[in-house]
This record gives C-alpha cells, sequence and structure tokens, in this order.
C-alpha cells in the first residue's frame, strides 16, 4: 500500500537528502515535498526527482493555515517530517521574528493539521542547540535527552519552543510525535552560508575564510546520510512521545575542520582570517545517541574522515550548483522550474 509521506522544507540541505534516501529506501511511499523557497531553498537540488513518480512538490508556507489545511485535505499524509525551519543564527541575530514565525507558529499550523486529518506520525527535526552549549574543558559532559533547555540565540529559542510546543501537543491533545535533536550536519547540497561549503567555496576561489574569534569552538559533525537513516529509524520504531538525540560522534575546533579542508585542496592556510567573534557564540555541542543506538540499533556509519572528503569531491564535481547560488541565478532557476511543473 502507498504510504504519502509528507516532507517540509524538502528543498534545503537535510530535507532534499531525506527525500533521496526516502525514495530510494522505501520506493513504494509517495514523497509531497513542501517548500516556501526562501533564500536557502533551491528546487535545482531536486532535478534528480523532480519526474519520479513517487514524488510531487507543492509551493507553499507553512505559516499559511488554509494553504496547508487545503493540501492535507488533498493528500491525506500518513507522516509528517518537518524540516522547515529558518537556521542560520548569524540571520536571527539580526532578524529574530523570522525565525519565530516559520518555526514556531508553522510548527504549530502543522500539528493542527496532523490532528484534523488523523496523521500517524508528525516528527519535529530539532538541533542540539536547543541544549546551550558546553564547556571546553570538560570533555566528558554530553547532551542527553534529559539535559535541561538553555538556548543562546534567537534561532535556537526558537526551535526549542517549537520543541515544547510539539510535546505539549502530545499531551494534550494526544497528537503521535517525535523529536529529534541532531548535531552539525555536512555533506551535499549544504547552502554555502554554512562553515563546511563557505570555507570549501572561498578556498577554491582562493578568498579568505573567515573564522569567528580563534577558531575553537567546537562541534560534533554528522554526515547527512547517517542523520536520514536515523530519522527513517525513528518513524519506523521510535516511540511516540519520545525524544531522540543523533549525534557524530566527531568532536572537532572550527579552526581545526579549515585546516583540514585547506590541505584537502591544496590550499595556503594563509587564506584563514580570524574576524570578530559571532555574539552570543556557543562554546561547544556535544551529543551522546546512547538511546537511539541502545533502542533503534542506530549509529553513525561514516567516518568523519571519509564523511568529509566525499563532501569536498561532491563540491568539486558541483560547482554549478554552488556558483549559481553565490550569483543569486539559482532564484531565477527556482522560477522557472516552478513555471515547468505548473506550480505558482
Amino acid at each position: 500500500m502507498t504510504k504519502c509521506v509528507l516532507v517540509t522544507g524538502g528543498a534545503g540541505f537535510i530535507g532534499s537528502n531525506f527525500i533521496f534516501y526516502l525514495l530510494r529506501e522505501h520506493p513504494e511511499n509517495l514523497v509531497v515535498c513542501v517548500d516556501k523557497l526562501t533564500y536557502a531553498g533551491n528546487l535545482s537540488t531536486l532535478t534528480p526527482v523532480l519526474q519520479h513518480p513517487g514524488f510531487r512538490f507543492v509551493k507553499l508556507d507553512i505559516c499559511d493555515r488554509d494553504a496547508v489545511m487545503k493540501l492535507f485535505d488533498q493528500e491525506r499524509p500518513e507522516a509528517v517530517v518537518n524540516f522547515a525551519a529558518e537556521s542560520h543564527v548569524d540571520r536571527s541575530i539580526d532578524n529574530p521574528s523570522v525565525f519565530l514565525q516559520t518555526n514556531v507558529i508553522g510548527t504549530s499550523v502543522l500539528m493542527d493539521a496532523c490532528r484534523a486529518y488523523d496523521v500517524a506520525r508528525f516528527h519535529q527535526v530539532s538541533t542540539d542547540e536547543v541544549y546551550g552549549d558546553l564547556p571546553l574543558d570538560r570533555p566528558a559532559l554530553l547532551f542527553t535527552e534529559e539535559t535541561p533547555l538553555h538556548a543562546s540565540s534567537a534561532y535556537s529559542a526558537s526551535k526549542a519552543a517549537a520543541d515544547l510546543l510539539v510535546m505539549a501537543y502530545h499531551r494534550t491533545y494526544g497528537l503521535p510525535v517525535t523529536i529529534s535533536r541532531c548535531s552539525n550536519n555536512y555533506g551535499p547540497y549544504q547552502f554555502p552560508e554554512k562553515l563546511i561549503p563557505l570555507m570549501i567555496a572561498n578556498a577554491l576561489n582562493d578568498r579568505p575564510l573567515p573564522v569567528y574569534g580563534q577558531g575553537l569552538n567546537v562541534r560534533d559533525w554528522l554526515y547527512v546520510e547517517d542523520h536520514c537513516r536515523a530519522i527513517d529509524l525513528i518513524l519506523q520504531k521510535g516511540r511516540v512521545g519520545e525524544v531522540y538525540n543523533v549525534g557524530g560522534h566527531n568532536e572537532m575546533r572550527n579552526i581545526d575542520i579549515v585546516r583540514l579542508i585547506c590541505r584537502e585542496l591544496g590550499k595556503p592556510e594563509s587564506l584563514i582570517t580570524y574576524v570578530t567573534d559571532r555574539k552570543g557564540h556557543d562554546l561547544r555541542y556535544a551529543i551522546n545517541p546512547g538511546k537511539i543506538k541502545n533502542e533503534l540499533g542506530w549509529q553513525p556509519q561514516t567516518p568523519f574522515g571519509e564523511g568529509i572528503r566525499k563532501t569536498i569531491q561532491w563540491y568539486l564535481a558541483n560547482r554549478t550548483w554552488w556558483e549559481n547560488i553565490l550569483t543569486g541565478q539559482y532564484q531565477r532557476e527556482n522560477e522557472d522550474i516552478c513555471r515547468g511543473l505548473g506550480v505558482s
């Protein structure tokens, strides 16, 4: 029997990779991709599946209640996976209200639609940033699902608020929900404002590599396909009403990531430029993914050395994709693709 899975934010980085994963691993499913196509939405990413018989694209703002309800009435999804979010911390410092609208109000609209149409599972894709940060000098400390929420930015505060709302809908209305909180993702199709693709693009163009502060902030890096596999397992076997932390077992300082990219590309470290640190910059993120391993048998399969080389090779082989983003050409392509699909 065909199962309809509605994926919001599917023209973004993790959402698109999840769509590729679903269509490959569960070809019996119908995947409906919803995306507003804000600056980080890139329809050319989805070119490999636009004509797939099990795929449909809908341009829609998840905050538009009437449009969301109409879509649910048409598609009757059995599962909703919510990737749709404003996610760049720097942008949240400049304009917090946009993050509250999409990340909180949009999530509530989706859950109201799930209630109205008896959706079997609503899965919220969250972030380890809702926990705040950890000290650099206590490496044994890790985030668990019981770690109190302690957000540092408007972005992480909006995601924490959404998580609390998701759990409130579960308790109050009995909505069948799950939440995953992941560490920093990397891999193909990541928008080049994030650390790894930004450094790759700048290095290839012999431009300065801007590093906040001294570059000592530590992140736990997770290859995007490992994350997709975790979400799929949670949808299939995860316990309703539970939170699952998804980490990569790979903590690295930002400066070490940048130096590694320089080495892999044969670029001089003299390109590295230290810039004024981000306001409220979290020191360290580190996840204990023991719960998802013990309950669902998941653990990351991609060592960082392998994953970063695959990622660099992808950006080398797909220069047009990210160069079109840097020039703004991708937004014109979005319009062309939408016209071709008959999407307004």
